[in-house]
């Protein structure tokens, strides 16, 4: 087996990143390169991979619950009325990332959600998928940022968005199931 991949406590074969965490396993199996939809889905997405920026993803998925509780289960029309009380009162918070520029970007973020129709976000972000993408053979040959991120990235830059980079916006699409990088020998790459 190639170092890629490593073989879990339940004889599974997975990309090698998940290591030995039974929630990174579980997210891994059941949430990283799913096809996901929804404007709220991918706000919560996009909020949270923008929390992650500097940190390991596993820090944001076991704080993910006090995220979704604090942030009002990311419901744009709640977090959209957040103000500089809310924003103190998330500073204080042990359970989130209590970076004060990641809050407000997205409050900001939820704010500009409310001018779209509903689904034109999910729509708009999805319309940067690539229509054909090669699977990595190894862990090397997972980019940090491909053409599409980073013109994704300039999109939500251009409608103001925060916290939106190419690398962030990269990992949202391995995590939405825009693109599939689960490498050859996972097992994720059979189903």
């Amino acid at each position: 087996m190639s170092t890629d991949v490593r073989l879990g406590a339940d004889g599974r074969a997975r990309c090698a990143w998940v290591g030995d965490d039974p929630e990174y396993a579980r997210y891994h199996d059941e949430e990283w390169g799913v096809p996901l939809h929804g404007d709220r889905a991918l706000f919560e997405k996009m909020s949270l991979e923008g929390f992650q920026a500097g940190l390991s993803w596993i820090t944001i998925l076991r704080k993910r619950p006090r995220f979704r509780e604090v942030f009002a289960g990311f419901e744009p029309e709640a977090v959209a009325t957040f103000d500089d009380d809310d924003i103190e009162r998330l500073m204080t918070d042990a359970g989130i990332i209590r970076n004060r520029a990641k809050i407000q970007a997205t409050i900001s973020n939820a704010r500009l959600l409310l001018d779209l129709a509903p689904g034109e976000f999910d729509a708009f972000m999805w319309s940067f998928a690539p229509a054909a993408h090669r699977r990595p053979a190894t862990l090397a040959d997972v980019p940090a940022t491909t053409p599409a991120s980073d013109a994704l990235s300039k999109a939500l830059r251009k409608r103001g968005f925060r916290s939106v980079g190419p690398t962030t916006m990269y990992a949202l699409m391995q995590s939405a199931g825009m693109v599939d990088d689960h490498v050859g020998g996972c097992w994720r790459t059979h189903r």
